[in-house]
């Protein structure tokens, strides 16, 4: 489909401007959106839930604590589809268990804005363009107690935003590489009065890399790199009926832009001096530069809270809420979601409300993913 889309890509980019709120942005933004529908339909949440096929994103500790010995997970995201119809972010997964202690996990996203036709006025031809991003991942969990496991994952992200100026001249791709280091536990199985339970908890430090710039000499922009961490509890009422509350956190480890010479507004310099930071003091900067001091770093921290309901290891019904301060994005909403397992295949569906009155560009979408879970089965404890 032939359009105009330098809005959404001018939005995309996500370069740092001047805003009263001091909203953080980065490059590479749909790294944070969630890809597969189980995660979508619990608020956008996954770094303490239990384990599937599509823990890459949210934390690959999880995967040592799978009990198939392979899964098999592809996604589809529709991106503002009340608009435009051919924007998507596609997910495809894999993981393999090596043994009952660790496991190693792939996955590729792919982010496609479709096809923007250039002309320079009105009877030129035009030129076509499909600018799209993508993430490989790879990653290696190992329990290192019979609750406890740990992860490291590495990204390699590639990023083709860049609009062909001439016909002559090629249009280059920014890459840049990235690693995760993450955590999972789960504990045993806990008999209670009426009911067993098991406690969760899990953290993930993601896209800790160099950043990544689009023209030679040119702006750098930062990576999302994030801290998620979480917990929950999984009440097992019985044989058949189980019921999970899961809740996250999650900080942008990115410094806040912000009036540097004091002259009353964020402006060019102040964003020089933005540029000066490194990626690696950034990350220490992101919890204490807030210039409102401790009050603002509190509003930079989003929160969600999901809850998942499996009948008899066939049907899931879901829900969860994520909340972002005003200052700082603004994004609010309610998520539904749903899951059909027969035999070895399974089905998620999700669908999001906005609270806000911000427009989310997930806003009506209904997000499809399909995992197939193959091999033996593992009994963790």
């Amino acid at each position: 489909m032939k359009k105009l889309l330098l809005i959404v890509l001018l939005t995309l980019v996500c370069k740092i401007s001047a805003q009263e709120d001091r909203v953080i942005t980065t490059a590479v933004p749909f790294l944070t959106i969630a890809a597969d529908a189980r995660a979508a339909g619990m608020g956008d949440m996954g770094v303490a839930t239990s384990v599937d096929a599509f823990s890459q994103q949210w934390n690959p500790a999880k995967f040592a604590f799978a009990e198939r010995k392979m899964g098999i997970g592809v996604s589809y995201t529709p991106y503002l589809e009340s608009i435009i119809t051919d924007i998507a972010l596609l997910n495809g997964n894999f993981y393999n268990k090596i043994n009952d202690q660790s496991a190693f996990a792939m996955s590729l996203r792919y982010f496609t804005l479709g096809e923007i036709e250039l002309r320079q006025f009105a009877n030129d031809p035009g030129t076509l363009a499909k600018p799209n991003e993508l993430a490989i991942d790879g990653s290696y969990s190992l329990k290192l107690s019979p609750t406890f496991s740990m992860a490291v994952g590495g990204r390699y992200i590639r990023s083709n935003l860049k609009l062909p100026q001439d016909e002559n001249i090629d249009s280059q791709a920014a890459s840049s590489f990235a690693v995760d280091v993450a955590g999972y536990y789960r504990s045993r199985e806990i008999a209670y009065n009426s009911f067993d339970g098991r406690w969760r908890a899990g953290f993930n430090l993601s896209n800790l890399g160099g950043k990544i710039k689009y023209d030679e000499g040119g702006q750098e922009n930062f990576l999302p790199t994030n801290l998620k961490f979480g917990g929950g509890f999984d009440f097992i009422l019985d044989q058949d009926n189980v019921i999970g509350v899961t809740t996250e956190f999650n900080k942008l480890l990115v410094p806040t832009p912000q009036d540097f010479d004091g002259d009353g507004d964020v402006d060019a310099d102040d964003n020089l001096e933005y540029q000066d930071i490194t990626f690696f003091n950034g990350v220490f900067k992101s919890f204490n530069d807030a210039p409102d001091g401790f009050s603002e770093e509190l509003k930079e921290f989003t929160w969600a809270l999901g809850a998942e309901y499996i009948y008899q290891d066939a049907f899931m019904i879901r829900t969860g809420y994520f909340n972002e301060s005003e200052e700082k994005g603004s994004r609010k909403f309610f998520t539904l979601g749903a899951g059909f397992k027969f035999k070895a295949a399974q089905v998620d569906l999700s669908y999001l409300f906005s609270t806000s009155q911000v427009r989310n560009p997930l806003e009506n979408t209904l997000r499809f993913s399909l995992t197939f879970n193959l091999g033996e089965e593992f009994f963790n404890d």
